[in-house]
């Protein structure tokens, strides 16, 4: 039976990954889990909340470390190159945890209750990292659309390095920063002459 307060976190993480695996989340139960890593149920709920926390550990330290990153970005920096920065700082934490964070994935995706936990972390994420934006002077709402790209472009990159280990995660991701930004730019463009295109024009006398 694991005794180190960390040790037990880890081993209930991945008892809860295996078994909703395995089995599937609604049929795996918090005791489930805690006889599968050798503990209580009661020391489960020690540590977590309730079944849908155990995959989410970790995600509190990360938004720390990301936030940290972006009031420590060079202040010339505009928002974008700050994110790329940020999460190019803290990409050894996805590095390390990636032996757990790929094949959760897989089950997330197929689990609407912890589709709807991991929509709410990032929703969380963004918050913090808007926040932060808006300490480098940057306007809310601007703050808040380069977050959200971000989270996206950053979980593109991730994804593209699970499936490819050809390159490094930071060359994917800084691939992904620079495809969103390829993509807002052209969308930008497209979407300004559609719009004059579409204004109707004045008649003459």
């Amino acid at each position: 039976m694991p005794r180190n307060g960390e040790k037990v976190r880890k081993s209930l993480q991945w008892a809860a990954l295996e078994l909703f695996r395995d089995r599937g989340y609604e049929e795996t139960t918090a005791a489930d889990i805690a006889a599968k890593a050798g503990v209580t149920e009661r020391t489960f709920f020690r540590h977590f909340a309730d079944k849908r926390d155990v995959l989410f550990d970790g995600e509190a330290a990360f938004s720390e470390a990301l936030t940290q990153a972006i009031r420590n970005a060079p202040k010339a920096f505009g928002p974008w190159d700050t994110l790329l920065f940020s999460f190019g700082s803290v990409k050894q934490m996805f590095i390390d945890n990636r032996p757990f964070t790929e094949p959760r994935q897989y089950v997330i995706a197929a689990t609407p209750a912890l589709q709807e936990r991991a929509m709410a972390k990032t929703r969380s994420l963004v918050t913090n990292v808007t926040s932060a934006l808006c300490e480098r002077g940057v306007s809310e709402p601007e703050a808040n659309l380069v977050a959200w790209m971000g989270m996206a472009a950053s979980s593109y990159g991730v994804a593209a390095w699970f499936k490819d280990n050809s390159m490094g995660l930071g060359e994917h991701m800084a691939q992904a920063f620079e495809k969103a930004s390829r993509l807002s730019q052209s969308n930008f463009a497209t979407t300004k002459t559609t719009a004059t295109s579409s204004e109707p024009r004045a008649r003459g006398r």
